[in-house]
């Protein structure tokens, strides 16, 4: 018998027979893990079984290869003020969905466990969808495909106001700054003044942090694997462009 018990966020449930639910947890210490909950249907288990939802799990499996079966108990509230935030609620859906096909499965990521805890606590705050995208990349990073932007690619400067970080590389993804990329801006995807810790938040600059992080997932993590951006990421996507300004 193979046992054990970790901290662990709900990133998925799905019915399994007529009772139980086969769930995806992203543990601290074992990574995204998949198990059995039985009874995972009714009324009281399936209200734990939420994204987003802290839990306490302890699995068993006879063999260390087996999908085995959890145990799971809440370990801290739900937050509430996400369940009475319809925006920030499908930013967190969107978060467990995009972490839930991105990891590959048993495998360590602690740093992405952190960080899905500290953004769960960001995003009923007016930061919280600059902290998703930031999240992104973070997540980009963890499993390899990490954006470069310290300096430009082109010219080896660092940001400043008089020649700002202004792009990034589909090819490289890698920083360029504005003057360097005056020949070709139109090849090259906008970089967000936020995500170099300059320039006021603005819906364009949400705009174009979700095309930077999108592009680069899609490219890097999903189409390696034939499989498309989550559907909880593009229905983030069109509450926010329902909720923005156009822009001018």
């Amino acid at each position: 018998m193979v046992e054990w018990r970790d901290d662990a966020i709900v990133l998925a449930a799905r019915p399994h027979g007529e009772t139980a639910a086969v769930v995806s947890l992203l543990t601290r210490r074992h990574g995204r893990h998949a198990g059995l909950v039985l009874g995972g249907q009714s009324r009281r288990t399936a209200a734990i079984l939420q994204p987003g939802q802290q839990v306490d799990a302890n699995w068993k499996a006879r063999l260390s290869d087996q999908l085995g079966h959890y145990a799971v108990e809440p370990s801290a509230p739900y937050p509430a003020r996400i369940l009475e935030d319809p925006l920030a609620l499908a930013a967190l859906t969107s978060a467990c969905a995009v972490t839930d096909a991105a990891l590959p499965e048993r495998e360590g990521h602690a740093a992405v466990y952190e960080g899905l805890l500290a953004l769960i606590d960001m995003l009923p705050t007016s930061a919280g969808l600059y902290a998703y995208i930031r999240w992104e990349l973070g997540l980009l990073r963890e499993v390899g495909y990490g954006i470069d932007l310290t300096s430009c690619a082109v010219t080896g400067v660092t940001d400043s106001l008089s020649n700002p970080l202004s792009y990034v590389s589909p090819k490289t993804g890698k920083a360029v700054s504005a003057s360097a990329a005056q020949a070709y801006q139109d090849k090259l995807l906008p970089l967000p003044g936020f995500l170099c810790g300059r320039g006021e938040p603005s819906p364009q600059a949400l705009r174009d942090g979700f095309k930077l992080t999108g592009f680069f997932l899609e490219r890097c993590v999903f189409a390696v694997h034939h499989q498309p951006l989550p559907a909880a990421r593009a229905r983030l996507l069109d509450r926010l462009e329902q909720l923005m300004p156009v822009a001018a």
